[in-house]
């Protein structure tokens, strides 16, 4: 069959547009929003890139995935709406799986298993929840630590919950007694005070609390990125990620190391 001008003109746009859709796929991006000030989970260095336990294993299930990163800051509260409206792919900011949370917005298989705690400062009387009845219990806005500590403030007598934008304000406030304890995760809380020093986790909570990737409600990624998490799992990456980041081997059958399911609502 001869071929005319117009139909080598229209095999030639389809080449080009199938070219053009592989180097798009080629150079897919992956975008995540991480709240800054997060150590070790992520953090935003001097030189304005993110480093830390979260941006590893993203920027890790992303390559395997066929992916790059391209990592902007938000506040916590900020990362729901960021994942809602489709701003961002992905959130990391050891954000909890919840059921409410799994009802708007979609999460990778967990990959790491995390308790709540009560830090005090270190020199106070105070040695707990029990010593907290009528006093200021300060935690992240927006974070499960305020869940609990406004679902508990009635059992506990606490005076008042304040809410904070970050980590560091909080406990600036613990440390000038505007806060009497601080209700917040554990690793992040123990990673601070390596630094802000002083402090201590008195009393731990325990939650069975997950972290995942938080994504956009049934991204077309999810599986991809969960597989992926799944294959860092199964291979030992993600074990060696936790000991770079804590210093210490993952829990035998933790989510760390344990293969899992999507979680579903």
């Amino acid at each position: 069959m001869s071929m005319t001008r117009r139909h080598l003109l229209t095999m030639t746009a389809a080449i080009g547009l199938s070219c053009s859709a592989f180097g798009a796929f080629a150079a897919d991006v992956l975008n995540v929003g991480s709240y800054p000030n997060n150590p070790p989970f992520e953090y935003k260095t001097a030189a304005g890139t993110f480093e830390g336990f979260e941006v590893d294993i993203a920027n890790e299930a992303a390559k395997r995935a066929g992916m790059t990163t391209e990592i902007a800051d938000y506040d916590f509260q900020a990362l729901f709406a960021a994942t809602t409206s489709g701003r961002i792919d992905v959130a990391i900011s050891s954000i909890t799986i919840t059921k409410e949370r799994l009802g708007s917005q979609s999460f990778t298989q967990p990959y790491y298993d995390s308790d709540m705690g009560v830090a005090i400062k270190e020199d106070s009387p105070l040695t707990g929840l029990k010593d907290l009845k009528g006093k200021i219990v300060g935690v992240l806005s927006g974070s499960t630590g305020e869940k609990w500590a406004m679902e508990n403030k009635d059992q506990y007598g606490f005076g008042e919950v304040k809410g904070y934008n970050t980590q560091q304000e909080v406990m600036l406030d613990l440390g000038a007694g505007r806060v009497d304890g601080v209700v917040s995760d554990v690793p992040g809380m123990e990673f601070l005070f390596t630094k802000m020093k002083g402090f201590k986790v008195k009393e731990r909570i325990k939650t069975g609390e997950q972290y995942g990737l938080m994504m956009t409600k049934d991204h077309p990624k999810l599986q991809a990125l969960s597989d992926a998490i799944g294959s860092m799992k199964k291979d030992g990456t993600l074990a060696a990620i936790h000991k770079k980041w804590f210093g210490t081997d993952a829990p035998a059958g933790s989510s760390t190391v344990t293969e899992m399911p999507i979680p579903t609502p």
